[in-house]
């Protein structure tokens, strides 16, 4: 634990996976956030301009589906348009039912993505489903590409699934129909897994995952796949709906496994609202674990709810400003600052709990409530300032961020090489 009051568990022991050139998942590195492209692939400029979307959001792997010949010759045209933009971002190729003849048919699609994504439910039925997998998994090897085996429980193995029924019957204490599917999922991967090392896949370059719909069967199935495994896991409740719902859905399941350790990679699988951006679901996923303390990627505005003592919506729309000029900078400030993504900022609303929490943050403003003076006091590292007053405290305020930035974080050192 990271203090004697406790916090997140220590990161489970796990293999090392390297994906594209620099990018680690697992070991010791830290939990990698990836999304998905939901453009048609064949469309490569789109699909091109979404990946590089998702990535500057802060994707750290971007999947993108490889269904149609069509699609797989597009890959190698998605890969150089992304070059061309400075968009470096690893691309995941996302396979069902005929991933062994795409893969075979198109070596350049093969060689150009940095990693495969292969659901043993969906590879074929019987015996073409073990010569199929293994054709798909011999490819990854050839190339040394690492594959996530994801299981899905909505395409789980009907053989497996029948096995494990039938197994399961013989029990002294037979598992209910729920354990029964939880259990499927987990042998699915485990046993594919099994087979990709036979097969010749390295166990370093393998991931898993266990995809279901629901908080606790998500929880229960990934506490037993970590502690019968020491594979990479990639979280992500699937289907997690839309709005609000999909938000505390999966921050409600995830939040559990990666405060026990467990989770190398994520994604916050929303459903976008008609006309909403694709790249919600990297913010979210940025913001769950960094309000865990797990990771830095933005500095994070506190702000008070509002009550009976706030006069005004200002402190909102101060708070809301605050968070986009902050949002909108840290591409630039990254580049230039050391440490930046570690600040954090404080919009309150009357003198009740505003002064104290604009002194907890590095810089806080505390502003008028009701029968209070006109006066907003501004604090920086616990100390005031200055005290703010009229029509221009939005500006202001923005002002002194930006100077506060400037004068506290270290300037990164460019190479002239």
């Amino acid at each position: 634990m990271n203090s004697a009051f406790g916090g997140p568990a220590s990161r489970r022991k796990t293999r090392s996976v390297t994906v594209g050139q620099v990018l680690r998942l697992g070991g010791d590195a830290p939990v990698v956030i990836q999304s998905m492209t939901n453009t048609d692939t064949v469309d490569v400029v789109k699909t091109a301009i979404q990946c590089a979307e998702l990535a500057r959001a802060g994707s750290e792997l971007v999947r993108i589906t490889v269904n149609t010949p069509e699609a797989a010759a597009a890959v190698p045209k998605i890969r150089a348009h992304l070059d061309a933009m400075g968009v470096g971002v690893p691309l995941i190729g996302d396979f069902h039912y005929n991933g062994h003849r795409l893969l075979s048919d198109y070596p350049q699609c093969a060689q150009v993505l940095d990693k495969y994504r292969i659901n043993p439910g969906n590879v074929g039925h019987g015996k073409k489903r073990d010569e199929q997998f293994a054709q798909m998994i011999e490819i990854a090897a050839r190339y040394g590409k690492p594959v996530r085996i994801g299981v899905n429980w909505g395409s789980l193995d009907q053989d497996l699934l029948a096995r494990i029924m039938d197994e399961n019957a013989r029990r002294l204490q037979p598992l209910d129909a729920v354990g029964v599917m939880r259990e499927a999922m987990v042998a699915s991967a485990l046993e594919s897994a099994a087979k990709a090392e036979d097969l010749g896949l390295s166990g370093d370059r393998i991931i898993l995952s266990c995809k279901v719909s629901g908080v606790q069967d998500l929880i229960a199935i990934y506490r037993e796949l970590s502690r019968r495994s020491d594979y990479p896991l990639h979280l992500g409740l699937t289907e997690a709906g839309m709005g609000s719902k999909g938000i505390v859905a999966s921050t409600a399941a995830m939040a559990v496994l990666l405060q026990e350790g467990i989770g190398d990679t994520i994604r916050v699988s929303l459903t976008p609202e008609p006309g909403g951006k694709r790249t919600q679901e990297v913010v979210v996923a940025q913001e769950m674990l960094q309000t865990m303390g797990l990771r830095a990627f933005t500095p994070m505005v506190t702000a008070c709810p509002g009550c009976g003592r706030t006069t005004s919506s200002f402190f909102q729309e101060l708070a809301h400003s605050i968070q986009e000029h902050v949002r909108d900078n840290m591409p630039k400030w990254r580049g230039e600052y050391d440490g930046v993504e570690n600040m954090t900022l404080a919009v309150m609303g009357c003198v009740v709990n505003g002064p104290g929490e604009s002194k907890h943050a590095n810089i806080g403003i505390s502003l008028p409530g009701t029968g209070e003076a006109p006066a907003a006091p501004v604090f920086e590292d616990g100390v005031k300032t200055v005290t703010l007053r009229g029509e221009r405290i939005a500006e202001e305020f923005t002002a002194i961020v930006d100077r506060y930035v400037a004068r506290t974080y270290q300037r990164k050192i460019v190479s002239q090489s």
